[in-house]
């Protein structure tokens, strides 16, 4: 076979096998390896196989084991659709919906599908508060000092460390320390814009970054965006030279889950510091990967300096610690000022705690954990979907993170179906919270981030019956 075959007919290929039922339910597929040795093809072209047979519900990946062929019924739960937003700012944000959402947080009477972070039950509790206490007796003044401005040395050494993995190459230096992820992606909107400046961003988008934009006068541009791949680099060529700043979460973001491959970020930096763009980059759900490796970040190809890398412990171990950082490359010295501004000084304890439980390789051991955990709820909820929900259901394909995407047909809105569901103490996210547009009403976003039970299951089948009647 040449080495130039296209990862299409490959694909196209295996899938005929499985649906002929030559390759059945279970089987396991070559690895990524095995396909490029079989094939003469490149590691980058076997991966974007394997891609698209997961787009189509055909295979899976499983932590540390490879790839089988799925239990999915494939025919029944087809690819959410590639978002088709207008290219032009959107200025109607849901602020009532929003409102709504989060106006029922502390309720322990609901089951929360609608909060991407993960649940109590899924951390490590016990051993963070030994931390917590551990840091008040080794700290000076028992953690009641001022922090130096960029931050906990130990925490910003350990985060440099744990960047080698993806290309990352950091010291302690690199690195300024936040009140969590939203604070990190704050200082880097305030220190590379000012009102009336132009974002550009994925669509769907988080809601707080979407609000976020707005409460410093952006104007945003919504970029199409793939549930498998991530942005429409194409959509990105034709306003680049339109735009002030970009802000992408390249792996795992939510609601989407999409993760871009290395080869589409590679390209998105080089693009974007071709015209003087500075990249906000989150990769605050990068940690949260199903496969045997952790993806890399645009930050890996950042040869200049202008991508800002965000990320936080907030969606992997403790959310209300508030311990972020930034790596913010050539523009260091904007946020350093803007931290003295704002807060003058990060959470001593929290961010000796956090510190401490990384040093001692505790954290990788609770995420090997809650990755398992996560990708095992995903393959629940999915065959949940499959069985109970209405016919033409659509999901997204999240190799990691916190997130499902769901998509209805065009007759479901799911504002509605969020006021039905809020009665039967269920709570989602429709879709139309993230976005600046009118679109998105018939999708919502579902968490991962439960711990999954017979009770929740029901409570799944029942949002389904809800979105059906």
């Amino acid at each position: 076979m040449k080495r130039n075959f296209l990862y299409t007919e490959l694909s196209n290929n295996i899938a005929t096998l499985i649906k002929n039922g030559v390759l059945k339910e279970g089987d396991r597929l070559p690895s990524v390896r095995m396909l490029c040795t079989e094939h003469g093809i490149s590691m980058n072209t076997a991966k974007r196989v394997f891609l698209e047979l997961e787009a189509q519900s055909l295979i899976e990946s499983k932590p540390q084991s490879g790839y089988f062929v799925s239990r999915l019924p494939y025919k029944k739960l087809p690819l959410a659709q590639v978002s088709s937003p207008s290219l032009i700012n959107g200025n109607q944000e849901p602020e009532e919906l929003i409102h709504k959402i989060y106006a029922n947080m502390g309720n322990t009477d609901l089951t929360f599908f609608s909060i991407g972070a993960p649940a109590d039950q899924l951390l490590p509790l016990a051993k963070l508060n030994k931390e917590i206490i551990l840091a008040t007796r080794s700290l000076s003044h028992s953690g009641t000092a001022y922090e130096p401005l960029q931050g906990n040395e130990k925490l910003r050494r350990m985060i440099a460390t744990r960047s080698l993995t993806w290309g990352g190459n950091f010291d302690e230096n690199d690195l300024v320390t936040t009140a969590g992820g939203m604070n990190a992606l704050s200082f880097c909107m305030m220190a590379l814009s000012k009102p009336g400046d132009t974002i550009a961003m994925e669509s769907p988008c988080y809601s707080g970054i979407l609000q976020l934009a707005r409460s410093l006068g952006l104007k945003v541009i919504e970029l199409p965006t793939h549930p498998i791949t991530g942005i429409e680099i194409d959509a990105l060529k034709k306003v680049v030279s339109k735009i002030n700043l970009c802000l992408l979460v390249p792996n795992f973001n939510t609601p989407l889950g999409s993760c871009m491959p290395d080869e589409h970020k590679k390209e998105v930096v080089a693009l974007l510091a071709k015209h003087g763009v500075p990249l906000i980059e989150d990769d605050v759900y990068g940690d949260l990967y199903f496969g045997a490796q952790r993806p890399k970040c645009c930050k890996s190809f950042d040869a200049g300096g202008t991508v800002l890398w965000c990320s936080s412990i907030s969606k992997t171990l403790a959310p209300g610690y508030r311990v972020g950082w930034i790596a913010p490359g050539k523009y260091k010295e904007q946020i350093l000022k803007l931290k003295l501004v704002h807060a003058i000084s990060s959470t001593t304890i929290t961010q000796e705690a956090v510190a401490n439980f990384l040093k001692t390789g505790r954290y990788e051991n609770h995420l090997r954990k809650l990755r398992q955990t996560l990708q095992y709820n995903y393959q629940q909820y999915i065959d949940t979907i499959a069985e109970y929900f209405p016919e033409g259901t659509k999901t997204s394909r999240p190799q990691g993170g916190l997130a499902l995407w769901v998509e209805f047909s065009k007759e479901i809105n799911t504002t509605i179906l969020f006021e039905r569901a809020l009665k039967q103490n269920i709570s989602i996210s429709p879709g139309r919270m993230f976005t600046l547009q009118n679109q998105f009403e018939n999708c919502m976003r579902l968490s991962l981030g439960l711990p999954w039970s017979e009770t929740l299951k029901q409570k799944l089948k029942l949002l389904g019956r809800l979105a059906g009647s």
